[in-house]
């Protein structure tokens, strides 16, 4: 067992979440004190006095060497360094103050304001053009059409707090989450994999202050829990939602489609998983060069304005620094996508705990690879690796005869 995997159990768990909650209270301390995004500071001035209550209960539990309760304490702390949060930057910024909303929950509630108001939640070159150099970048909408369905309630009902799309981001984030904790059976794994899912700074910041990528983890959490549990149509519906929302769930929805050929259960898979990405893309239709625009070329870097995802990964330091930087990078990542589709052919998953590692390595490549990326996408790979292990949970539980006991291909990279 490596020392990691040892701290990781020590003390029933209470240890590491310790260590957990109270980097992750000093995190929000520094980000209410530092952060020049006026949306973080404001989450990191509530969340560290919940991170700090989660963590004195966890010293609590140490010194009276009782684990039990580890998972009801998560789901409460995410409802105060989240949920709380996102309520409170939600109802200030009805009420007319600025800086509680980061720009992608701008661009979400106009994505439904104009699918409402034209059938199609995408501007075209010419119309984002033709705005002024300040809001050409919140005229770009580089998400899958069914995003738009969360900015509906602003665009039906106005500028209320319960209409932030916010707000349903999280009532579907809690919803998909729910049910996938319900197929996972209890134990340190599920409780761990929760964590890095919700209560982790990364994905609880981003929740509150942006919120868009949640649902769509949330939904691929799901899916891979329907397929350890033999739920084969279920999984295809979830991660099809997924896909209608943002590309980021297209690497998902291949390696489970190849984990369903595989195990015989792609009849069940496919119409779900591939139709509902094909109905969402239906009111792109209305102006096919508008969703090119948003969704290819604007994250490519071939738009009117540069994507402001700049974080200093790999691939973005080689697209900085060397001469033709953004090919060599892109090379690199169809590289490394061609390597892992390869090893995707020839030892395909057979398990739903493999198929999360696939996914879990293969989106961690990419985000590191990408010319223009978020430090923020990193809440993808690391809760996909962590949910592996609940998976496992899973398989042990059913018989023989519904699914393989293991499946080591992965772990062959």
């Amino acid at each position: 067992m490596t020392l990691l995997a040892r701290f990781d159990r020590a003390h029933g768990g209470l240890a590491a979440d310790a260590a957990l909650y109270g980097l992750a209270a000093l995190f929000a301390l520094l980000t209410a004190l530092t952060s020049t995004l006026l949306p973080h500071r404001a989450w990191g001035a509530i969340a560290a006095w919940a991170y700090l209550g989660a963590f004195l209960v966890v010293v609590g539990q140490l010194v009276l060497r009782r684990p039990a309760g580890r998972l009801p304490l998560t789901w409460v702390a995410w409802a105060g360094t989240a949920l709380l949060p996102l309520i409170v930057e939600a109802v200030q910024r009805s009420a007319g103050q600025a800086g509680r909303a980061q720009e992608e929950v701008l661009v979400v509630e106009h994505m439904g304001e104009r699918l409402a108001g034209s059938g199609t939640p995408y501007l075209g070159p010419e119309a984002i053009a033709a705005l002024p150099p300040g809001e050409q970048l919140l005229g770009y909408a580089p998400y899958q059409p069914g995003m738009a369905v969360f900015g509906l309630p602003r665009a039906a009902f106005g500028d209320v707090w319960w209409t932030d799309s916010r707000v349903w981001f999280a009532v579907a984030t809690v919803a998909a989450l729910a049910a996938a904790v319900r197929l996972v059976p209890p134990g340190g794994p599920l409780v761990r994999a929760v964590q890095f899912a919700t209560v982790l700074p990364i994905c609880a910041l981003t929740l509150a202050t942006g919120g868009d990528d949640l649902p769509v983890l949330a939904l691929g959490l799901l899916a891979l829990a329907c397929c350890a549990g033999g739920r084969y149509g279920a999984a295809g519906l979830a991660v099809g939602a997924a896909a209608a929302l943002k590309l980021f769930a297209l690497p998902i929805l291949v390696v489970l489609a190849v984990l369903a050929l595989t195990t015989g259960h792609g009849r069940r898979f496919l119409p779900g998983a591939l139709g509902l990405p094909v109905l969402a893309l239906l009111p792109a239709l209305v102006d096919a060069d508008a969703f090119v625009e948003n969704v290819i070329r604007f994250p490519l870097g071939h738009g009117i304005v540069t994507s402001p995802a700049q974080s200093p990964f790999p691939g973005y330091l080689i697209a900085q620094a060397v001469p033709g930087g953004r090919y060599v990078a892109a090379g690199l990542l169809v590289a490394v996508a061609l390597a892992i589709a390869v090893v995707l052919v020839r030892r395909p998953p057979r398990t739903a705990a493999a198929a999360a590692l696939f996914c879990g390595y293969g989106l961690l490549a990419a985000i590191l690879l990408m010319p223009t990326t978020r430090f923020g996408y990193l809440l993808y790979p690391l809760a996909l690796l962590l949910w592996a292990p609940a998976l496992n949970a899973v398989l042990s539980r059913r018989t023989a005869t519904t699914a393989p006991r293991g499946d080591t291909a992965l772990y062959r990279l």
